[in-house]
């Protein structure tokens, strides 16, 4: 089945225990690990050639290059490998799927596919993870993986990264996510990989921070100092002299308390203390790593910020003299046109390159848009031919979509120009054969990211890597932070690998556990279509309930045809109080439901998220349970919601039950003709008195037209025309 391709020695080895293990591969960039899933799905199609190969990458130009790849070394026809993104139709892709043999999918459209069942995952015998690092917390893959395993007939599992990371917990989270079974780690010092590696130059550049930048950076240092030092004095931190990492620890852990219902003052200081001395550390980091002019944008903006916001932590800082003196200090060394020299070295590095091969491929890395206007700037001036590669998100007018970025990349390709200066989003799956040097504006204090990058070059030939570093400052921390970790990661893989049957494949800790639905028993539950990335449609799907989602009017789920049941999260319950949301809600689910449910989840304080007298919110439950007649029910997270709902469904769907909505029968003549039209479909008690009060009778409510019925508040003309429907029925003789 394979055609131009002669697989490599370590391929080989590799396949050998893919073919019979789930399996991690962590090999270097540019070494084909698309080619390991070239061959496992000539084997796994060999065994299975009825079945299907699934192939995940997480960006759609990634996908493209797969299926390019797939179509190019497979004697298939080019109309059996096929592109799913969300550009797809959910209706095309279900065609689709019946028809191709390998689909190569975004992950995220894949899941939803996966929830719908427009898709069987029981037809799968490979499914490949590409960026499998990716499989941490709620990111897609996880679940896919999960739902993949407990339904495949014939299940295997590839997962394929250059950088799985430096932490070992996170490693392990990876492989017990995929369900991994066994370890493949290749480095570049490996006897069967070396033959095959480019060497790659690596040069770090040291620049000098001038002493105008260094007086900017002196007063920001001051301003953060004296911000940390009130949070000392209330006893919330260690020292004046915290980095990012602990200053965020810190805020979560202060946040915590507060949603625990735990109202102080210093706790909530200290929470806009910490929010402005984030903001200042990363204005240190502009002015250290990138430079006068991002600053100056990230200054301007906060000011402009806190003219309209409410946000005290903006308001207090820009009012702050430290702030104000490095604010007039950044302006003046604007007009003075004072550049970083990593901008003037840049410069250079380019233009040297360009000088020796005018064929020259350069990737220029930075952290941030605004550095990559600044570089594009630069470069300008120099007529070198050059572009700018961003992701999707719109700023300031800045942003390509994918289709786009593919052009971009497609003219790169082609050299129609020599430089391509990249954020983040080009640091991962980008498949350009020669490029022959990358720059890194800045260190990046990540393995993975580090990687990543450096991986964009020595494909095919030799290439280069210039690290450009300001003496002195962060630059030298991540320099080393970034070092340290890639050590300590493959450290961590050997470990696993030698180890991996302590903490191999394990059993899910729910795969002893009855479902709650037996699998005979069908019991759907209609979700709003918002729900899809809900963790509780994922968990109502686990189990064993079937889910679909579509558009509704009113309620997040509907669980049988007389009950919606609204959910909403602590926070979102308070705000929807606040802006008035909740009661229009209410309304909606009594007009549209006989019974009608909320939810509220979260283990947060449901009387302090909000700056809301807690009198407020009793009167609004007050109101949902003695004028709406709505329960409402707590639940403490995402499984215990999809619990609750499979209860109620479950119950509700159940045609063996027999249950009246009243809990006595009525007495008075008043209660029993509330009671026969409270029962009329979409109706409910409070409708039911509307419609009595208007018409007077109940023979004047059936004989009423849609026009009569619509008249009365509360009465929309699809409830009016059930109940035309209803009583214009004939009743079926048994």
């Amino acid at each position: 089945m394979l055609k131009d391709f002669t697989p490599r020695l370590y391929q080989q080895t590799i396949l050998g225990t893919a073919a019979s293990k789930n399996t991690l591969v962590v090999l270097p960039t540019g070494l084909g690990k698309t080619a390991l899933a070239l061959l496992l799905a000539v084997q796994r199609l060999h065994h299975y050639p009825q079945s299907k190969i699934l192939l995940l990458a997480p960006t759609k130009p990634l996908c493209e290059q797969h299926v390019d790849t797939f179509r190019k070394h497979l004697n298939l026809p080019s109309e059996n490998i096929t592109l799913f993104t969300g550009s797809v139709r959910p209706e095309k892709r279900a065609e689709l799927w019946k028809t191709s043999q390998i689909i190569i999918s975004t992950p995220q459209g894949l899941e939803n596919d996966t929830i719908n069942r427009r898709i069987r995952l029981e037809d799968v015998s490979l499914l490949v993870l590409d960026e499998a690092h990716h499989a941490t917390g709620e990111y897609a893959y996880v679940w896919v993986a999960k739902q993949y395993e407990k339904n495949a007939k014939y299940s295997r599992i590839l997962a394929l990264t250059a950088s799985p990371g430096s932490d070992l917990e996170k490693i392990k989270e990876v492989c017990q996510n995929l369900h991994i079974e066994r370890v493949e780690v290749r480095t570049e010092k490996d006897p069967d990989v070396k033959p095959y590696i480019q060497h790659v130059e690596m040069n770090w550049i040291p620049v000098n921070f001038p002493i105008e930048f260094q007086k900017v950076q002196k007063i920001l240092l001051d301003c953060k100092k004296s911000k940390l030092l009130e949070v000392q004095n209330k006893g919330y931190a260690r020292s004046e002299d915290l980095g990012k990492s602990e200053l965020l620890a810190i805020q979560a852990e202060l946040h915590q308390r507060l949603s625990s219902g735990e109202r102080d003052f210093d706790i909530m200081r200290s929470i806009s203390l910490l929010a402005e001395a984030l903001k200042i550390d990363h204005a240190i980091e502009l002015i250290e790593t990138q430079g006068i002019i991002p600053l100056h944008i990230y200054l301007s903006k906060l000011q402009q910020e806190a003219l309209t916001t409410k946000v005290k932590a903006v308001q207090n800082l820009v009012l702050d003299p430290h702030f104000k003196m490095a604010f007039y200090q950044t302006q003046e060394l604007v007009k003075q046109n004072i550049q970083h020299p990593k901008l003037i070295k840049l410069s250079e590095l380019v233009t040297e390159q360009i000088s020796h091969n005018k064929d020259a491929k350069i990737i220029i890395f930075t952290q941030f848009r605004d550095s990559a206007e600044t570089i594009v700037q630069q470069l300008n001036i120099t007529h070198i031919p050059n572009h700018i590669f961003v992701g999707q998100a719109k700023r300031n007018g800045l942003g390509f979509s994918q289709k786009e970025q593919k052009e971009i990349l497609d003219h790169f390709r082609n050299g129609e120009f020599n430089v391509l200066i990249a954020t983040s989003v080009a640091e991962e799956g980008l498949d350009i054969p020669k490029v022959d040097k990358v720059i890194f504006y800045e260190p990046v204090p990540s393995a993975i990211r580090s990687i990543q990058r450096r991986g964009r070059t020595g494909r095919l030939e030799q290439g280069e890597v210039t690290v450009l570093m300001t003496v002195k400052t962060r630059d030298e921390i991540y320099r080393w932070a970034s070092h340290h970790k890639e050590k300590r990661m493959y450290r961590n893989l050997e470990t696993l690998k030698k180890e991996f049957a302590l903490f191999g494949k394990q059993n899910d800790q729910n795969a002893t556990l009855k479902q709650y639905i037996p699998s005979e028993t069908v019991v759907a539950v209609l979700a709003d279509h918002r729900e899809k990335n809900n963790r509780v449609v994922k968990e109502l799907i686990d189990l064993g309930l079937s889910v679909k989602t579509a558009q509704l009017n009113s309620a997040d789920y509907v669980i049988s045809g007389t009950v919606g049941v609204e959910l909403k999260k602590v926070p979102d319950f308070v705000a929807s109080i606040i802006d008035g949301r909740l009661l229009d809600q209410a309304r909606e689910l009594k007009q549209n439901f006989t019974k009608a449910v909320i939810i509220i989840e979260g283990e947060e304080d449901l009387y302090s998220v909000r700056n809301i007298h807690p009198n407020a919110v009793r009167g609004m439950i007050a109101s949902l349970a003695l004028d709406f007649h709505i329960p409402i029910i707590s639940s403490k997270n995402p499984q215990d919601t999809a619990a609750l709902l499979a209860v109620m469904a479950k119950r509700e769907q159940d045609k063996s039950r027999d249950f009246t909505l009243h809990d006595r029968k009525p007495k008075s003549m008043q209660e029993q003709m509330e009671f026969i039209v409270s029962s009329l479909p979409s109706i409910g008690s409070i409708n039911a008195a509307k419609l009595l009060e208007h018409f007077g009778s109940l023979k004047n409510i059936v004989n009423a037209s849609k026009e009569e019925l619509t008249t009365v508040e509360g009465i929309g003309g699809k409830t009016a025309e059930r109940l035309l429907q209803l009583f214009e029925e004939k009743y079926p003789k048994k």
